[in-house]
């Protein structure tokens, strides 16, 4: 069992920024898939960003140019840094976890970028 724990969420104004962390509890963290995905009031929870144990990163459209994931082995963590924030990405955040058919998800923590 994985435990993710998020941190870094906040109101923000529009054009602003944020930095989203997760911490993982597993020592084998870095044969995992990491990824943020959120969910805004009324919509169905979407991808957001991931990066695999190589590094190679994949993004939604909507993020692309604006947002960063990173992530380091060394201390179970991955981070999206957020640049240039807009009033839709309002959402909740959930850190992703994932190796082969085994998925784990973070409590969530709230982004809300104010117009």
């Amino acid at each position: 069992q994985v435990q993710l724990v998020e941190s870094g969420g906040g109101l923000v104004q529009a054009g602003g920024s944020l930095r989203l962390s997760c911490a993982a509890s597993e020592r084998t963290f870095s044969r995992y898939t990491m990824g943020w995905y959120r969910q805004a009031p009324g919509k169905e929870r979407e991808l957001v960003a991931t990066i695999t144990t190589g590094s190679s990163t994949n993004y939604a459209d909507s993020v692309k140019g604006r947002f960063a994931i990173s992530r380091d082995n060394a201390k179970n963590t991955v981070s999206l840094q957020m640049d240039s924030l807009k009033p839709e990405d309002t959402a909740v955040y959930y850190c992703n976890a994932r190796l082969y058919t085994y998925v784990y998800w973070g409590q969530g923590t709230q982004v809300t970028v104010s117009s």
